[in-house]
């Protein structure tokens, strides 16, 4: 028995949970996720990036020490990122409205308007 055949059916728990946790920072960086400590949805594009870049550099550092799932899973983490970042980059006026925000708006439309109105 060698110690490369169970390598290939490993999923280090560790590992997981290092991946999932800079996912999810770059996920509330991107706006794309209420930040828990918080309560709100803020956008930090830049942060977002660098996680992502970390992200990229963690794999090429990596290369051939994971084990087939892992690669698959931190390859599949980095497409969904980088295509979760582009579609916020393409879209800025679509920012992330914290509960704030959407509570503002929602009193603007239960506050009567000023214009006045047309009586038939």
């Amino acid at each position: 028995m060698t110690d490369d055949a169970p390598r290939e059916q490993e999923f280090d728990p560790i590992y997981l949970q290092m991946i999932t946790s800079l996912q999810a920072a770059a996920m509330m960086q991107m706006g794309k996720i209420m930040n828990p400590q918080t309560g709100k949805i803020d956008r930090h594009m830049e942060l977002a990036q660098n996680t992502i870049d970390i992200l990229a550099m963690m794999k090429r550092k990596m290369q051939g020490n994971l084990s087939k799932p892992e690669q698959d899973y931190l390859d599949h983490i980095l497409y969904e990122l980088r295509m979760n970042f582009v579609e916020e980059t393409e879209n800025p006026s679509d920012a992330a409205e914290t509960p704030e925000t959407s509570e503002k708006t929602e009193e603007k439309k239960d506050e009567p308007s000023s214009e006045p109105s047309e009586s038939a």
